[in-house]
């Protein structure tokens, strides 16, 4: 909190200049044009197409702290010489700092290729992968799935508590749980995250991969859920998956990222997409820092190009999105996050069917009873009491069980497509 804090103080102080653009060429100087241009880089189209090298004018994002929960970042690869500040590894598998690339096949290299394009730095004039916002820093937070691993669900729970605890302004979660409802362990962390103004963005998940609809946590109020779409601008087939709660659209297909071990590969999904709009929030971030978490959020979807007449549509949501007018254009400010609120989500699908239970609760029995039914989480109630929801009790416990075997079942997953060699 202290360091978001000094962070978002620093930046307030700096606005003046880098809305005029006074200080861009001080703090971080763009990369002069290279001769020739590098195989790599010149792959990068939505650096262009989307508006972020027209944002750099303005800021590269500088001061503003990107937490990676994925498979570990190698921190060591050029493109990212000095991008990575931090972090940590919940799995119990990893290197201390987060640095160690875990799993197997592209699921090893899923953290380097989300990292650089979210904030890499690039190799040299030209060279190399360069994010959307190539001056943030990077935290990373490694965890791998699978069989025998400690439980996704609580890997991500302990990673955004401490992403938020430890300094991140904004969450990229290029992964999906693959069913739209997320775990109770789930609501304390977001809110953790909603409350200390975070921004958290998470990919939609790939149809090719077999999430046919949006995932959490892109299901999850006040997440900024990102789909993909195609070199033409159009909902990817293989590389999207539809839902209501799509935010934006960015590029999925026919992408270059960094891979550890200091190599490059192509690649396609939503976990692609993910780090791009992470950086432009970061760039937004930077750009405005007096803004909160929900005005962030809110520059993001109302600046960008809408694909459809429909406003939002549930295949694009509010459109493309557009770095240069995230960071330029004039909107008017809002009061909370346009994407909702989990605060206000708990509250209701959470909490509403507590009251309701005590209220019609019958009075307290003799003592005997009352702590039998106070074991049974029923304060102030008897044994007659007790006897009288007996039955509810075993329909509420045979389906809780069901339900725990629905979430065993669910699988946590990294969202990228099989890379294009």
């Amino acid at each position: 909190m202290r360091a978001r804090s000094a962070r978002r103080l620093s930046r307030l102080l700096l606005a003046p200049l880098l809305a005029a653009g006074l200080l861009t060429a001080v703090v971080a100087p763009a990369h002069a044009p290279a001769a020739r241009a590098d195989a790599v880089r010149d792959q990068q189209y939505w650096l262009d197409e989307y508006g972020i090298r027209s944002a750099w004018a303005v800021t590269r994002g500088e001061g503003v702290v990107i937490a990676i929960i994925d498979s570990g970042v190698d921190a060591g690869h050029p493109d990212l010489a000095g991008a990575v500040i931090g972090g940590t590894d919940v799995s119990g598998r990893g290197a201390s700092d987060g640095t160690r690339p875990l799993g197997a096949g592209r699921s090893s290299t899923h953290a380097t290729m989300v990292a650089s394009l979210a904030a890499g730095r690039g190799s040299g004039p030209g060279a190399g992968v360069i994010g959307a916002a190539p001056a943030a820093s990077i935290l990373s937070i490694s965890l791998v799935f699978g069989p025998g691993e400690r439980s996704g669900d609580d890997q991500i729970a302990e990673a955004v508590r401490w992403a938020v605890d430890n300094g991140a302004d904004i969450i990229s979660l290029s992964l999906t749980r693959n069913r739209i409802d997320w775990p109770e362990s789930w609501d304390a962390a977001f809110l953790h995250a909603e409350e200390n103004d975070v921004v958290v963005i998470a990919a939609a998940g790939n149809r090719g991969s077999g999430t046919d609809q949006v995932s959490a946590p892109a299901t999850m109020p006040g997440v900024l859920a990102v789909g993909g779409v195609d070199r033409a601008g159009r909902a990817s087939d293989n590389a999207s998956s539809q839902g209501i709660t799509i935010g934006v659209m960015a590029p999925s297909e026919n992408l270059v990222g960094a891979v550890p071990g200091g190599g490059h590969s192509s690649w396609q999904g939503t976990s692609g997409a993910t780090p791009i709009v992470a950086g432009i929030a970061a760039l937004v971030r930077a750009a405005h820092p007096e803004l909160d978490a929900a005005n962030v959020v809110n520059r993001i979807i109302a600046t960008a190009r809408p694909a459809t007449g429909t406003v939002p549509d549930p295949l694009y949501g509010y459109g493309l999105v557009d770095a240069a007018a995230a960071v330029r254009a004039a909107v008017p400010e809002v009061t909370g996050n346009p994407l909702g609120s989990l605060g206000e989500w708990i509250a209701v699908h959470r909490r509403a069917e507590v009251p309701a239970l005590e209220s019609a609760l019958p009075a307290p029995r003799p003592a005997v009873g009352k702590q039998i039914a106070t074991a049974f989480g029923m304060p102030g109630a008897g044994l007659g009491a007790l006897a009288s929801v007996i039955p509810a009790l075993m329909v509420l416990v045979g389906t809780m069980t069901a339900l725990a075997a629905l979430a065993a079942a669910a699988v946590l997953r990294f969202v990228t497509r099989p890379r294009e060699e």
